[in-house]
């Protein structure tokens, strides 16, 4: 499978497949104008790190494993819930979230980010990596 950011070209690819043949942390898939989607592999006990997107909402879809994800409007006043395969996880501009593995298995996601969120191209092999270029 071809793990470049295909973006902003029109492209075809079968998301499920994609999620899960992907091995690194994150790894951009297409980048728009409007609109990104990236793949992540979560190792066992990882997140994706508690954050807020004040001007975006985000779209995450668990394609294989198990979760906890947190959400609320400031980070001291979270809700957690269980997610698992075949799960989505709807994050609105301004909502403090954050994704959990709590599982045994690496967790397989994909998530939409309108507008974008990362430079076009992004892949980060280990979540030390993304957290290293986002400070």
């Amino acid at each position: 499978m071809d793990f470049t950011d295909h973006g902003p070209k029109p492209f075809v690819t079968n998301i499920e497949k994609a999620t899960l043949g992907n091995e690194n942390y994150r790894t951009t898939l297409w980048t728009g104008k409007n609109l990104q989607v990236t793949v992540m592999a979560i190792q066992p006990g990882h997140d994706i790190g508690l954050e807020v997107h004040d001007d975006h909402d985000q779209f995450l879809r668990v394609e294989q494993g198990n979760a906890t994800v947190f959400m609320g409007s400031s980070k001291d006043d979270l809700t957690q819930t269980a997610a698992a395969d075949d799960d989505a996880v709807f994050v609105p501009a301004g909502t403090w979230h954050n994704l959990i593995n709590t599982g045994d298995d690496v967790l397989k996601v994909y998530s939409i980010y309108a507008p974008p969120e990362h430079a076009h191209g992004t892949v980060h092999v280990t979540k030390e990596e993304a957290d290293a270029e986002e400070e």
